[in-house]
């Protein structure tokens, strides 16, 4: 079973961030990701919105960094922690664009990066970029299926229904052979997504035993990876912290995507070294 974190500060979700994250500092975020990486966790996460309606931000939250920018600076505060986007929405993106700007954060980070993406759930987001709303499930399709065709390739060459290119060129490009990636929702559509053509699957929003369904469904991959998420304090509740992940663990996950309560910046990264321990115990 491998750790990684919902890293704090980029992303400030009501409920699930912690009060000192809207005060802190870039050093602090700078002393979190490289205490994590000392640690030996997998993976920081960053999720993508543009823009969010002023009447969705009480439940979506307002603060949502930009991934590529947050994951290469994170890069550079470490060496071997992977660095993931949970999620890049597909149909804001040309599929060559995003070859582009995350080959190139593959390049910098020595092979670190994890793409996980999704299909988008805003529609008053699509509208506002001009991204087109109706079909994003299967231009998602095609977007993954270029992807797979484009990111570890100088002249990638793909045709299919929404996308189609050849004799172009693209500098840099995806150092890894095989950039992992995990396809985020929580439908049974998403899984399927996932399984046909993807490396992993990330839900969000469902329970361990609708996770265990669904996954009953389906025939999984070799090494196909189960990504799921928890809300941890593993200082003040080292018993419950246990049991979400056991629980977790027991539906399925090959990784756990940990939000940790803290109550500041040094606190976070003692709580990180208690997670491990209990890690271990699994």
């Amino acid at each position: 079973m491998r750790l990684g974190l919902s890293t704090p500060v980029v992303v400030q979700v009501p409920g699930m961030a912690s009060p000192w994250e809207a005060e802190a500092a870039i050093d602090d975020l700078a002393r979190i990701a490289s205490a994590a990486d000392d640690l030996g966790f997998e993976y920081l996460t960053c999720s993508e919105h543009v823009a969010i309606p002023s009447a969705d931000v009480a439940s979506r939250g307002a603060v949502y960094w930009d991934p590529l920018a947050t994951l290469g600076f994170l890069a550079a505060h470490t060496r071997q922690i992977r660095l993931a986007t949970s999620v890049l929405v597909l149909g804001y993106h040309h599929p060559l664009e995003i070859a582009k700007r995350y080959g190139t954060l593959d390049r910098v980070s020595a092979g670190r990066l994890l793409l996980g993406v999704g299909i988008g759930s805003l529609k008053e987001e699509f509208n506002l970029i001009g991204a087109t709303w109706k079909d994003r499930a299967a231009r998602a399709d095609d977007a993954l299926r270029a992807l797979r065709a484009s990111l570890s390739t100088a002249t990638p060459r793909y045709h299919g229904p929404f996308y189609g290119y050849e004799g172009m060129t693209v500098l840099p490009y995806a150092g890894q052979d095989r950039v992992p990636i995990w396809v985020g929702g929580r439908s049974a559509g998403s899984l399927r997504r996932a399984v046909e053509l993807a490396d992993g699957w990330m839900p969000f929003g469902l329970t361990p035993g609708e996770v265990r369904n669904l996954l009953s469904e389906v025939d999984l991959p070799a090494d196909f990876e189960v990504v799921l998420s928890t809300a941890v304090d593993p200082g003040a509740d080292r018993v419950g912290t246990r049991t979400s992940m056991a629980a977790l663990q027991d539906a399925g996950a090959t990784a756990i995507t940990c939000a940790v309560r803290a109550d500041n910046a040094h606190h976070y990264c003692d709580q990180l070294a208690r997670l491990r321990d209990i890690q271990e115990e699994l």
